[in-house]
C-alpha cells in the first residue's frame, strides 16, 4: 500500500489565516506618491485651465475690493464673451499690468454714454446697473457714441470715477486677444475699503449676470 501523507493547513493562533506584514516604509511611499498626484493635478490645472490673480486698486469697488484672489478662467476656454462678465485683459500699448474690468459691450454694438447725468447707453437702451459704486460722470477722452470693432470689447470699471478703462482714448476699445480670461470665482477676499476687515461671506462665483 502507499504511503499518503498528511497534508496539514497552517493557521493562526487564532484559526485564521497568517497576517500579511507591511513593508516597512510602505505607508511613506504611498503618502508622498498620492501627495506628488495632487501637486501634478493642481499645476496642470493652474496651467492650462484657472490660474489664480489679485485686484489692485479700487476700480471694481464694490464688487471686488483692492487685495480680492481671484479664480480666473484661462481664455483659450471661454467660448464666448458677453456684456457684464468681468474680465482681466493687458492692453500693451497701455501697461503691462493687467486689468480687471466688466464688459460693457461687446463687437457691434454701439455705446453712449451722458456724463451729465451718469447713464450709460447700449445700442440705445439705457443699462440697468445695479453692480456700480457711482454714476458715471468722469469723461476721459473717448467720443461716443463708440460702435464696438469686430473682435473687440468695451471695457469699464464698477467704480465708475475711479477707474481707467475704455473711456481713456489709451486703452480703448480692447481685442480679445489681449484677454487673459474670465473671473469665475472670488478665492479669498480683500480687506474691506471702509471697514478694513474681510468680508469671508464674499467667497464664491463671481460672474452670475
Amino acid at each position: 500500500m502507499d504511503n499518503i501523507e498528511d497534508q496539514k493547513e497552517i493557521l493562526t493562533p487564532e484559526g485564521g489565516e497568517q497576517d500579511v506584514r507591511r513593508i516597512p516604509g510602505r505607508d511613506l511611499y504611498e503618502w508622498v506618491h498620492s501627495l506628488a498626484a495632487a501637486v501634478l493635478i493642481i499645476v496642470i490645472m493652474f496651467t492650462f485651465f484657472v490660474r489664480m490673480m489679485g485686484v489692485q486698486g479700487p476700480s471694481m469697488r464694490q464688487t471686488l475690493q483692492d487685495g480680492d484672489r481671484l479664480f480666473v478662467l484661462n481664455s483659450h476656454l471661454v467660448r464666448e464673451y458677453r456684456q457684464g462678465d468681468i474680465v482681466i485683459a493687458r492692453k500693451q500699448s497701455f501697461s503691462d499690468d493687467p486689468i480687471v474690468k466688466r464688459i460693457i459691450a461687446v463687437e457691434g454694438q454701439t455705446i453712449d454714454i451722458d456724463f451729465s447725468v451718469g447713464a450709460v447707453y447700449v445700442d440705445g437702451v439705457e443699462l440697468e446697473e445695479d453692480y456700480i459704486n457711482d454714476l458715471t460722470y468722469t469723461f476721459e477722452g473717448t467720443q461716443f457714441p463708440l460702435t464696438v470693432p469686430e473682435g473687440s470689447v468695451f471695457l469699464m470699471g464698477d467704480n465708475r470715477n475711479m477707474s481707467t478703462d475704455s473711456r481713456e482714448p489709451r486703452i480703448g476699445t480692447v481685442d480679445k486677444r489681449y484677454l487673459i480670461g474670465k473671473v469665475i470665482f472670488l478665492a479669498f477676499p480683500g480687506p474691506d475699503s471702509v471697514t478694513d476687515k474681510r468680508e469671508f461671506g464674499r467667497i464664491g462665483v463671481i460672474n452670475k449676470r
